[in-house]
């Protein structure tokens, strides 16, 4: 149990998959609103939000990965 413990640790999927899920959930907005007609200015700032939350997510995944290749 623990070497399967270990080893997800290291692979640290927990991370990866709440990344994968973060970028498809975005994609997804994405598409949502470019398939709009005439998209309102609320629906332009939920968009401008959700890929600014994007940015920051993704920032602070690379950073934590550096850190931990540098230990």
């Amino acid at each position: 149990m623990s070497d399967w413990f270990q080893r997800y640790m290291r692979f640290n999927l927990t991370g990866r998959l709440v990344m994968i899920a973060c970028v498809v959930m975005s994609w997804r907005s994405a598409e949502w609103f470019m398939n709009l007609e005439e998209p309102t200015t609320q629906q332009s700032a939920y968009i401008s939000v959700i890929m600014g939350i994007m940015s920051g997510i993704y920032g602070i995944y690379i950073s934590k990965s550096e850190a931990k290749e540098k230990s």
